[in-house]
């Protein structure tokens, strides 16, 4: 039996929401079933830096939960996916999900995405780092999950912000062997004194 084609995207409260709508974006063009979450300080963002609302975000996906909702379909491990993204991570939601905090539904579908074994990639927003931000990127990796800062790679020449977007969203699908076709892959160094 195929492996489901869905995955949760979980957009906590760090800059950069337009990550996980360029995410959303682009698994809805490979018809990729999507479960949003949004935390309430990422409707906060969400209102400071974009020209975008909730309500185009929630239009994106293929369902939208409320983060108080821990009973969603994603809470539970038997809801088979391909895993979770979550496009930005702030600090807070990877404390908890470090720790094992799991009183709001993000926190919660990446416990048990981490726990079936399935594939958590967080794309921490935050600068400068202290140590336990870095313990708890630490915890997060021991446990399985991958820890992404959306760190442009300027080899692919970017000429707009949406560039760098692109290339950094697509990177992390490659994470899900999935390709929708943006990035600009390494060509080597051969020519290159």
């Amino acid at each position: 039996m195929a492996h489901p084609r869905r995955m949760i995207v979980g957009i906590s409260g760090a800059s950069g929401v337009v990550y996980g709508k360029r995410i959303l974006e682009l698994l809805r063009d490979l018809e990729i079933e999507t479960h949003l979450i949004m935390s309430r300080a990422a409707c906060i963002t969400l209102a400071a830096e974009a020209v975008f609302t909730r309500k185009d975000l929630e239009a994106l996906a293929t369902t939208t939960h409320s983060n108080k909702d821990i009973g969603a379909v994603c809470s539970s491990g038997s809801y088979r996916t391909l895993g979770m993204i979550v496009a930005p991570c702030s600090v807070k939601t990877l404390a908890e999900i470090a720790t094992g905090t799991t009183d709001n539904l993000i926190s919660r579908a990446a416990d048990v995405v981490l726990k079936e074994r399935r594939r958590l990639v967080l794309m921490l927003r935050e600068t400068p780092l202290h140590l336990g931000h870095i313990r708890n990127m630490a915890q997060v990796t021991e446990m399985g999950g991958i820890i992404y800062p959306p760190v442009p790679a300027f080899y692919a020449k970017p000429q707009s912000i949406e560039d760098m977007v692109d290339h950094t969203v697509g990177r992390v699908l490659d994470l899900f062997d999935l390709d929708p076709g943006i990035v600009r892959r390494w060509p080597g160094t051969q020519g290159v004194e």
